[in-house]
C-alpha cells in the first residue's frame, strides 16, 4: 500500500509529459536553435548563440505557449479521444480538468511576459498565436481545413518568429518556414483521416468526413506536387544550387510518402504515414546543416 502514492505520482509525470506533448517541444527548440545557428548565423559564433539569454527566452516563450497549446487542445478533445486513442488521454484521468485549465493559463501568460522581455512585436505575435489556438481547440479543429490551415501556420510561425529580431538571411529561413508549413499540413491531414471515427461521432467536419478518403487523397495529392513545386521554385529564386541538390534528395521520401499514402486505407496505415511526415520534417532539419 505504501507505494501507491509514489505509482500514482508516476502515473502523473507520466501522463504530464504525454499531455504537453514533450517530444515536439524538443523538436521545436532544437528547429529554432538549428535556424539560429545554421541559417540566421553567423555559424562560427554558435557559442555565443547557445549562451544568449534573447534567444532562451525567445525559445522558452514559443515552447509554453505550445505546451499550453496542446493542453487546452486536450481540453476540449476529452470525448473524442477517448473514441480514437484512449490509451493517450491524460486529462480527466492524471490531471483534473480545472488543473489543466490553471496550467494551460500559467503556460500562456509565462510565453506573453517572455515574449514582451525579448521584443514588443514578439509580445504581439505570441498573444495573436494564444488567441488562435484556443479558437482552434475551442472552434475551428472540427471545421474542415481551417483547423489543418492554423496549425501549419503556427508551426511555419516558430521559424519565421526568429526574423522579427534577427533578420540576416531572411528569404533562407523563409524557405524552411513555409517546408514545415507544407508538411505539417499533410501530417494534420493524414492525422483527421487517421481520427475520422472520433471525429465523425462527435459532429467534427474535418476534411475526410465531408469529402472521404478517396477526395481527401487526391486533394493531399495535389497540396504534395505544390509543396514540392514551391520549395523549388524558392530554391531557385534565391539561386542557391546546394538547396536544389537538397530538395531533390528529400523528393525519395516525399515520393515514399505518396506512394504510401495510395495503399492506405486503415487507421493503423495512417498513424504509419503521420510518423513518416514527422521523419520528413526530420530530414528537412538536417538538411540545414548544408543550406
Amino acid at each position: 500500500m505504501s507505494t501507491h502514492p509514489r505509482v500514482k505520482l508516476k502515473e502523473f509525470l507520466r501522463g504530464s509529459v504525454r499531455l504537453v506533448r514533450m517530444t515536439n517541444l524538443i523538436i521545436v527548440v532544437i528547429t529554432q536553435y538549428f535556424t539560429r545557428i545554421l541559417l540566421i548565423g553567423p555559424r562560427q559564433e554558435w557559442k555565443q548563440i547557445l549562451a544568449s539569454p534573447d534567444m532562451f527566452i525567445l525559445s522558452l516563450s514559443t515552447v509554453c505557449i505550445a505546451a499550453a497549446g496542446y493542453i487546452i487542445n486536450d481540453y476540449f478533445d476529452i470525448k473524442i479521444d477517448i473514441v480514437n486513442k484512449p490509451e493517450r488521454v491524460v486529462v480527466g484521468r492524471y490531471l483534473k480538468r480545472r488543473w489543466a485549465m490553471g496550467a494551460h493559463q500559467v503556460l500562456n501568460v509565462m510565453g506573453a511576459v517572455m515574449g514582451f522581455f525579448v521584443n514588443h512585436w514578439i509580445f504581439l505575435i505570441n498573444v495573436f498565436s494564444i488567441t488562435l489556438l484556443w479558437f482552434y481547440s475551442e472552434r475551428y479543429k472540427r471545421l474542415p481545413f481551417i483547423g489543418n490551415l492554423i496549425v501549419a501556420l503556427l508551426t511555419g510561425m516558430t521559424l519565421l518568429i526568429l526574423t522579427v529580431i534577427y533578420p540576416a538571411n531572411r528569404h533562407l529561413v523563409l524557405i524552411y518556414a513555409v517546408f514545415s508549413f507544407f508538411i505539417t499540413m499533410i501530417r494534420e491531414i493524414v492525422k483527421d483521416m487517421e481520427d475520422i471515427k472520433g471525429d465523425a461521432a462527435h459532429g467534427c467536419r474535418t476534411l475526410p468526413i465531408i469529402w472521404g478518403i478517396r477526395r481527401t487523397k487526391t486533394f493531399l495529392y495535389l497540396w504534395i506536387a505544390l509543396f514540392v513545386v514551391t520549395l523549388f521554385i524558392m530554391a531557385s529564386t534565391l539561386r542557391n544550387l546546394t538547396l536544389i541538390y537538397l530538395f531533390i534528395l528529400l523528393l525519395a521520401p516525399i515520393f515514399w510518402l505518396m506512394y504510401k499514402l495510395m495503399l492506405s486505407d486503415t487507421r493503423k496505415d495512417f498513424r504509419h504515414l503521420s510518423n513518416l511526415c514527422k521523419i520528413i520534417m526530420v530530414l528537412g532539419l538536417l538538411t540545414m546543416l548544408w543550406a
